[in-house]
């Protein structure tokens, strides 16, 4: 059937751009420790970028992932069963996706991303691939309320969130993710979700701060998709990618760090950083088994199989939709 049609679910403003993304730009750079979510890495270069960034020998969850999907394809495709539409939250390149979709015999494909270009791209490639199935994208920030295509209202579903995504969120904001998506998604849904483990830092390390410096591109282009599409004046090349292990959080950290004293302005508004002064960036928090399936609880969600990768630590983890209690 191919792609059936493409929902758009982003509010832009009359020159296109994001109105959140502006919000949220404005929002990060005027606080104490500037901060602006990584959501809005990914337009269609730093999607592209990361995409890169999933082939470089330093960048395990990837591999590990894949090699996951590959090696427990029966196990998954037997706790899953055939016939559910798949929504698949963050789908980038959907590189991983005809592993889970070849296993399963899917009835729908549902890719959510907020790149609308690398979106089209990827659904048509896939799309291609797979022939007989429907597709429909859905241009929309995963991490918001997505309203789900009418076509996949009676069908059962099943929640792909590879990638270890769910790390780049705090506690909080992955609860009420999950919940928002267990709402979505309905009663009798399952999740199958990539998580990554806590593991030795310089493995860790390694793994954002890659030696080619395809990770600082990804961290760097964030600027400069505000200069381009914001009208910023943010002089790039007086910022340095940093990646540190903030051992309290359990969790990678990603800044852009302001090489001198700089001042910018951004749709008009000025800035100042001080030299050594931060832009966090990104968050990936890692998970301990325990902590993995308390996170997937406290979202509406009942873990039921796990398969894990034990060098390096990465996990995928299948949950069904816990019944709604008014009481413990």
């Amino acid at each position: 059937m191919g792609v059936v049609r493409q929902l758009r679910q982003v509010d832009a403003d009359a020159q296109g751009v994001d109105m959140a993304f502006r919000a949220d730009v404005h929002a990060g750079l005027g606080q104490a420790q500037k901060a602006i979510p990584a959501r809005w890495f990914y337009d269609a270069t730093g999607s592209a970028l990361f995409e890169d960034i999933t082939a470089l020998p330093e960048y395990y969850p990837t591999r590990s992932e894949t090699d996951l999907l590959t090696r427990h394809a029966a196990a998954i495709a037997a706790a899953i069963g055939p016939g559910r539409a798949v929504v698949e939250l963050g789908s980038g390149s959907a590189a991983k996706t005809p592993l889970l979709l070849g296993a399963i015999a899917p009835a729908a494909y549902v890719p959510v991303d907020i790149s609308g270009a690398f979106l089209r791209d990827s659904a048509a490639a896939l799309s291609a691939r797979f022939p007989g199935l429907p597709v429909y994208p859905v241009e929309a920030d995963f991490t918001q309320r997505v309203a789900l295509p009418r076509e996949i209202g009676p069908l059962a579903k099943l929640g792909f969130f590879p990638g270890s995504t769910i790390g780049n969120m705090v506690a909080r904001s992955a609860i009420d993710l999950l919940r928002n998506w267990r709402t979505a998604l309905g009663d009798g849904a399952l999740m199958l979700i990539g998580i990554d483990r806590i593991k030795d830092i310089a493995t860790l390390i390694a793994a954002y701060a890659d030696p080619a410096g395809v990770t600082a591109a990804f961290n760097l282009n964030l600027l400069e998709r505000i200069n381009r599409e914001l009208g910023g004046t943010i002089p790039v090349e007086n910022f340095v990618h940093r990646a540190l292990w903030n051992d309290v959080h359990a969790r990678i950290e990603m800044h852009l760090v302001a090489a001198c004293d700089i001042e910018f302005a951004v749709d008009g508004r000025r800035y100042r950083m001080a030299k050594g002064e931060t832009i966090h960036s990104e968050n990936s928090h890692k998970y301990g088994p325990r902590d993995a399936n308390l996170l997937l609880r406290a979202g509406g969600w009942t873990p039921v199989a796990t398969w894990d990768d034990a060098n390096p630590g990465f996990a995928l983890i299948l949950a069904e939709a816990a019944a709604f209690r008014s009481a413990p």
